[in-house]
C-alpha cells in the first residue's frame, strides 16, 4: 500500500489568472472544468499524469500573506542563457523578484502574480530529466524526520539524506523531486502551496489515511465539511489532501 502524489495544489484568489500563468511558466496547457485551473503536460488532459505531477490551481478568497511560503516549486534549465532567458520571459508574464534572505545564489527567486514563491535554478545534471519542474521544495525543521515520513506515506524513494537536505523522487525515475531544506523559522499560517496524494486502484482510501495516521499525520478541520478528499498535515504540520481514487 503507498500513495501517489498527483497535484502540487496553488492557492489564489484569480485561480484561472495563476493557472494561465503556471501553464505559460512550465510551457503547459491551462484546463478549467469548475471552479479550478488545473495545469499539466501538452497534449490533451490526463489525470493523474502518468509521468509527473501536475499544479491545480484552487480558488480562495483570502490573498497571500507577506509571509513566505514554506513549499515552493523550483523550475529547470538547460543552460545559463535558458536560465536568462526563462527569468525574463516570466517577468514578462507577471513575476516579479522576490527577496527571502537568499544572497548571492546562482537561482533566481521570483513570486508568481499573486505573490507564491518560486526558484528558476542554474542548469545541473540532477534535473537535466524532470521536464520543466525541477522540484517541490519543502521547508522544514528536520529533513531527515520528514523524507522518512514522506518515504513511507508515498511509493517515491530516497535519494538524498543528510541533516540539512533530504530529497525524495518517483521510484519510476520520471518527474520532479521533493526535496526538504533545513530552515530556521517556523511556520506560523497555512501553506498556500501543498501536495495532493492519490490512492492507486483498488486501494482502500480509508485505510491509506489510517497508515498515515500511524505514521505520524494528523487530522485537518479547514472547514472543509463533507468532501470526498481528506485533509491532513504532516509531522511538522505542513497541510496535505488524500483525494479519493
Amino acid at each position: 500500500m503507498a500513495l501517489r502524489p498527483v497535484m502540487v495544489n496553488v492557492k489564489a484568489v484569480d485561480a484561472a489568472a495563476v493557472g494561465r500563468f503556471w501553464a505559460e511558466a512550465l510551457g503547459w496547457s491551462a484546463y478549467s472544468a469548475g471552479a479550478t485551473t488545473y495545469v499539466g503536460p501538452p497534449g490533451g488532459l490526463v489525470w493523474p499524469d502518468p509521468v509527473g505531477l501536475g499544479v491545480d490551481v484552487v480558488p480562495v478568497p483570502e490573498p497571500k500573506t507577506a509571509t513566505k511560503n514554506r513549499v515552493h516549486l523550483d523550475l529547470a534549465t538547460t543552460s545559463a542563457a535558458h536560465q536568462a532567458e526563462l527569468v525574463e520571459r516570466l517577468r514578462a508574464l507577471g513575476a516579479t523578484p522576490a527577496h527571502v534572505g537568499q544572497g548571492d545564489v546562482p537561482w533566481t527567486v521570483l513570486a508568481d502574480p499573486e505573490g507564491n514563491e518560486f526558484c528558476v535554478l542554474e542548469p545541473g545534471e540532477i534535473y537535466r530529466d524532470t521536464g520543466p519542474l525541477a522540484a517541490v521544495v519543502v521547508d522544514c525543521a528536520d529533513p531527515r524526520a520528514m523524507a522518512g515520513f514522506w518515504a513511507g506515506a508515498t511509493d517515491w524513494t530516497l535519494h538524498e539524506l543528510a541533516d540539512d537536505h533530504a530529497s525524495l523522487r518517483s521510484a519510476k525515475g520520471t518527474g520532479p523531486y521533493l526535496e526538504f531544506l533545513r530552515t530556521p523559522d517556523v511556520k506560523t499560517v497555512p501553506d498556500r502551496v501543498h501536495l495532493d496524494l492519490l490512492p492507486y486502484s483498488g486501494d482502500d482510501k480509508a485505510a491509506e489515511v489510517d497508515r498515515l495516521r500511524a505514521l505520524g499525520a494528523m487530522d485537518l478541520d479547514i472547514g472543509q465539511g463533507d468532501v470526498p478528499w481528506t485533509c491532513l498535515t504532516d509531522p511538522e504540520g505542513h497541510e496535505f489532501c488524500v483525494l479519493a481514487p
